[in-house]
């Protein structure tokens, strides 16, 4: 088969990249494309405005949702270490033992997929011209003919930077001609006008309240900013795309709180980011974690993945700030004397943008001006459901409605 490959941000996506991917496959000189959202892009290191895992989910609903069936979406750079350098990319994915696996895992026959396959990847043209400056550009030919799209209004002389390519590289370039509009992820954000962005994907940028004021982390250290792309990554190997966006929300959501109520933004960011990340863990593994931290405190399965994320947080992924542990291990129970900083993140994982599960308006609406009002509001739903359920109130519960006057 002919493979193109599409590396980029997609940050986000929008109607210039479906124009890229389906021109690409009208030029004949693939057969499928093979989409990849950047994780840690050496251009845009850490300054993309989504963690990667937003980027990936947003990219694959929108490709099935468009139904563009001859276009698959990678994930292959979670499993690269450190910058994701295309030479490095396409090594891994142009492999045997990565491609064939890949391919089968998406609908094609296996014997189609263990065919040889030949690899063209997709840039603009505008590019085309700085590609000898690129990180091992001839390795990346070693790999991949390039398949250079010109866009419309481009004026790079493609035709001088393919000869220059062949003859200082010796590869192989192909151009073909892109049909489609001409708009930039950047624009899109600046203005705030998403009517370029794929229906899709507008849906699932609604749904995570993506590119608002909050998610552009004003205020927030650089290292902090680091430390969140940085365990979005992390996690992507321990939960599900639907739990990790939960998580990665309340992360934002926390900070924005943090702004309004007075609390360290940075500690609020990275405590709700993480307070899911033994969530999906075995319960075995959770319950050697939870007692770590809290010995038999937690015994409810449905409780010990907040304990054991405290303690999985700090072994695995280097937190040791007292104040984010206790954090994430009580944001599911709450505790008497809580800080401001445990009722932000129990309050944001319960308010989120994407929680639905009834109408949480007026909790919302409190959060912005009273947090203690907003914190009754939500331990009485709670407890009203356990109430319902026939299920005991934890006694930190108990506790923490009690410091609440309830």
């Amino acid at each position: 088969m002919r493979i193109g490959i599409y590396g980029g941000s997609f940050d986000p996506v929008h109607n210039g990249h479906i124009a890229m991917v389906n021109s690409a496959l009208k030029s004949g000189f693939i057969d499928l494309v093979i989409v990849i959202p950047s994780v840690r892009n050496n251009f845009k290191l850490y300054a993309n405005k989504l963690p990667p895992p937003y980027r990936l989910c947003m990219m694959q609903e929108t490709i099935e949702g468009l139904g563009i069936k001859e276009c698959f979406v990678s994930d292959i750079e979670y499993d690269i270490e450190g910058v994701s350098y295309t030479a490095v990319v396409l090594e891994k994915l142009t492999s045997d033992a990565y491609i064939k696996g890949f391919l089968t895992s998406n609908g094609i026959k296996k014997k189609k997929a263990e065919e040889s396959h030949e690899f063209y990847w997709i840039m603009g043209s505008d590019t085309l011209g700085t590609f000898e400056t690129w990180y091992k550009p001839g390795e990346i030919l070693k790999y991949a003919t390039l398949l250079a799209a010109v866009r419309p209004g481009d004026s790079t002389d493609v035709d001088k930077a393919a000869d220059s390519i062949k003859k200082n590289l010796g590869g192989k370039v192909e151009i073909f001609r892109l049909d489609g509009v001409d708009c930039s992820s950047s624009e899109i954000t600046t203005t705030g006008d998403f009517s370029k962005v794929p229906a899709p994907a507008r849906e699932f940028i609604k749904r995570h309240a993506l590119y608002t004021e909050n998610t552009k982390l004003s205020g927030v250290s650089e290292e902090a900013r680091k430390q969140f792309f940085e365990s979005a990554v992390w996690m992507y190997k321990y939960l599900g795309a639907k739990r990790l966006l939960h998580t990665l929300n309340v992360g934002y959501l926390s900070a924005h709180l943090a702004d309004v109520f007075g609390c360290d933004k940075d500690k609020a960011l990275i405590a709700g980011a993480l307070h899911d990340c033994a969530k999906e863990l075995p319960i075995e593994k959770q319950l050697e974690l939870a007692k770590k931290y809290s010995g038999d405190l937690f015994t409810e399965k449905k409780l010990l993945h907040s304990p054991a994320g405290a303690t999985f947080a700090k072994e695995e992924f280097g937190i040791e700030d007292k104040e984010i542990l206790d954090a994430i291990c009580y944001h599911t129970t709450g505790r008497g004397d809580m800080s401001i900083l445990e009722k932000i993140v129990y309050l944001a994982d319960k308010i989120e943008p994407s929680r639905n599960y009834t109408d949480l308006t007026p909790i919302r609406e409190a959060a912005e001006k009273d947090l203690d009002c907003a914190m009754r509001m939500t331990a009485a739903a709670v407890r009203d459901k356990f109430v319902s359920q026939g299920r005991d109130i934890h006694p930190l519960t108990k506790q923490m409605m009690k410091d609440l006057n309830m």
